[in-house]
């Protein structure tokens, strides 16, 4: 294996000065510079990064803690971090906690060991634990989507509650006024949020709010399926549907195919969040969309100014507008309609 005595011999100078020309650290000439550099492509030879982590106490890289990467919101933010953190010459060590405590927690445990320079955190709970096990170390943090209470730290998330209340409101603008509301965990912040918005635009526009029409369950594909089953139950069924994620939504419709209820004949369904054009030949849900690329990027832009230590306060919570995409999955009825 090559060493950087090897390259200091091959361009006939002394070892330090080859790692002032890899580190850019330090003054070299140009022309010695050329003359290491020129070294280091014939002799392929590749610099040890841990070695330089542990003496500099940086290792240019970042940890994102996501909760489910198969789901192509999270896809998205990926990008955003990605193209983010290339920017500052920055790698990114993705992590899936599928939504599970223990697998968290495991992952923040390695990635506190590894010194990684910096957290983007999807929190699995809304428990204060993890993020101070990392703030207790000193790592910068940056929660994403989610917000936790009890603890001061920067969070950049859409805006679940604008973003619910705006498919609410045109539903009701539709006449529909039993909208089943089938979201992830009521214990985590975007479940509660976007129950906020819903609930919000049913007072604002004096729509009776039905308990029995709230159903907290998980952000997964089979969860829609089952939480859509139990409304099919009901003797009196909604008019429409707002699925709490794009998965959520997978399985509502999946639900509804199996049963013969067609969307939106019998039936309306709204969504937060969307797929990908890639991923669907005719776009037919009406969706809240959040900026997900936009918000991994700037995520990842204040972390960065975090950790090359710009003097932040750990307490901004920054709030990004949802758009509202209306397609072919909601149709007029008549308000005094009880069932689909």
């Amino acid at each position: 294996m090559t060493s950087i005595r090897d390259v200091a011999n091959k361009a006939g100078v002394a070892p330090i000065t080859v790692s002032r020309v890899i580190n850019n650290a330090g003054y070299v000439s140009a022309e010695t510079r050329h003359r290491v550099e020129a070294a280091i492509a014939e002799l392929q030879y590749i610099p040890n990064k841990l070695a330089q982590s542990l003496r500099f106490k940086k290792t240019s890289t970042l940890a994102l803690v996501v909760s489910d990467i198969t789901n192509p919101f999270w896809t998205t933010v990926t990008r955003g971090v990605e193209d983010a953190a290339s920017k500052y010459n920055y790698s990114v060590m993705l992590c899936n906690t599928d939504e599970n405590r223990a697998k968290q927690n495991n992952y923040v445990r390695l990635l506190l060991e590894r010194q990684t320079d910096g957290f983007l955190l999807v929190p699995a709970y809304s428990s204060p634990e993890t993020i101070e096990a990392i703030q207790s170390q000193g790592v910068p943090l940056v929660l994403l989507d989610r917000r936790v209470p009890d603890v001061q730290v920067d969070v950049v998330r859409g805006d679940s509650v604008g973003g619910a209340y705006q498919l609410i409101d045109y539903l009701i603008s539709l006449g529909h006024r039993r909208i089943a509301m089938l979201t992830g965990p009521e214990h985590l912040s975007s479940s509660t949020e976007r129950v906020r918005g819903y609930k919000q635009a049913c007072s604002t526009f004096g729509v009776e709010i039905d308990p029995s029409l709230i159903i907290f369950g998980e952000f997964r594909q089979d969860s829609g399926f089952d939480m859509t089953q139990q409304i099919l139950e009901m003797s009196a069924r909604p008019t429409a549907i707002f699925a709490g994620n794009n998965f959520i939504a997978i399985g509502v419709l999946k639900a509804l195919h199996e049963a013969g209820i067609h969307v939106p004949d019998s039936i309306s369904v709204v969504c937060f969040d969307d797929l990908p054009l890639m991923l669907v030949i005719d776009p037919f849900l009406t969706v809240a969309v959040q900026p997900a690329y936009d918000m991994g990027y700037q995520a990842t832009e204040l972390l960065l100014a975090k950790i090359n230590g710009e003097q932040l306060s750990d307490n901004r919570d920054i709030i990004l507008p949802t758009e509202l995409i209306i397609r072919q999955s909601c149709r007029a009825i008549s308000p005094n309609s009880t069932h689909a």
